[in-house]
């Protein structure tokens, strides 16, 4: 398989300043066109934050949507960042920014992790969200977490790294060769090498918190599930992504490409017709 891919964004520095800043342009067109436009909130993954959506939000943009790349409380680049958040305080900073920012009728997509907080989003902002989009993402049950249905080799690992405070209190960060191997294997060496720069420390705590989830099977919402089709961050088998996750939705629309995990790295512009594939009416 050929995965095309695109330069990545340069540098984190840029990077940083569009971390949680919202990004609206409104493309010339016609009243057919402008009535198609979008408004996206993408929510990112572990060991990610808002900024590094960036080659995923430009087409998006460029299309004449509205993007927005809120970064999740507990993530993003800097020392002065409490890592020893939970799960309800992640979730609640992904609920104050779309409160804050007063967004309605909006596509709310979350990546891996992501997906277990747009799920709590849902059961707190149902009459906001037009669509739910899972892009190789989580979809907990009531009472579960990620560490509960991840493979016990990830428990062991984290608990280790937690264990030997290399990131500093509650922080854990996947160790290159995981990164490399499982969640960019259909990139080169060097992509592999700039982008895990790019990531950060990420709070266990909100991989190993039990989510509460008492309504979310309940709600009307559409849901559709982005997966793709060469991501091995969950491995093959009875713990691979789709259709394990993809069943817990009931009715929902499947968008299926070539990728991997980190498919917002290696192929973004792609990414980006899938999300809007998934998120249309």
């Amino acid at each position: 398989m050929t995965i095309h891919r695109r330069q990545f964004m340069q540098g984190a520095g840029a990077a940083g300043a569009l971390a949680t800043a919202p990004t609206t342009v409104l493309a010339a067109g016609t009243p057919k066109q402008e009535a198609n436009m979008t408004t996206f909130v993408l929510i990112h993954g572990a060991w990610h934050y808002g900024a590094l959506w960036e080659d995923v939000a430009k087409p998006l943009r460029k299309a004449g949507h509205t993007v927005h790349t809120p970064t999740l409380a507990g993530n993003g680049p800097g020392k002065d960042i409490d890592r020893t958040v939970g799960h309800n305080d992640a979730v609640k900073s992904a609920v104050d920014y779309v409160v804050k920012n007063d967004l309605k009728d909006f596509v709310l997509l979350g990546h891996s992790y992501g997906g277990t907080i747009i799920s709590r989003m849902a059961e707190e902002l149902p009459d906001r969200i037009r669509r739910l989009v899972y892009w190789n993402a989580f979809v907990l049950s009531d009472g579960e977490s990620i560490e509960s249905v991840s493979p016990p080799h990830y428990k062991q690992l984290m608990d280790a790294i937690a264990a030997s405070g290399a990131h500093g209190p509650g922080a854990v960060k996947l160790p290159f060769p995981v990164w490399r191997e499982a969640f960019m294997n259909d990139a080169d060496l060097a992509l592999a090498q700039k982008t895990y720069e790019l990531t950060t420390p990420h709070p266990l705590r909100t991989l190993t918190d039990r989510v509460a989830l008492k309504s979310f099977h309940e709600l009307k919402i559409p849901r559709s599930y982005i997966n793709c089709t060469e991501d091995i961050a969950m491995p093959p088998g009875d713990f691979a992504w789709h259709p394990r996750f993809t069943a817990r939705l009931g009715l929902c629309r499947l968008v299926q490409m070539p990728g991997g995990h980190e498919a917002c790295f290696t192929d973004p512009e792609l990414l980006a017709q899938k999300i809007v594939e998934a998120g249309r009416d």
